[in-house]
């Protein structure tokens, strides 16, 4: 990888899988907040998908109560 290819790789954001994997009534994680689409999906996202699903993450788990982070 060049130089260039390292200055503009895209930070790594990592999966917020919390072990605590139980579906609440609207299949949404009470550990990690994701659906279970965004669950089997997080693999396969890139970079901008992960990071709007983590926007989506973190108002789920604000909107929840439950505030595990």
């Amino acid at each position: 990888m060049s130089d260039v290819e390292v200055q503009n790789a895209e930070p790594e954001i990592k999966s917020p899988c919390m072990s605590l994997c139980c579906l609440d009534d609207n299949d949404v994680c009470i550990g990690c907040h994701r659906s279970v689409k965004e669950i089997t999906a997080w693999s396969r996202m890139k970079y901008q998908e992960r990071k709007e699903t983590m926007q989506r993450v973190a108002e789920r788990e604000q909107a929840s109560g439950r505030m595990m982070r």
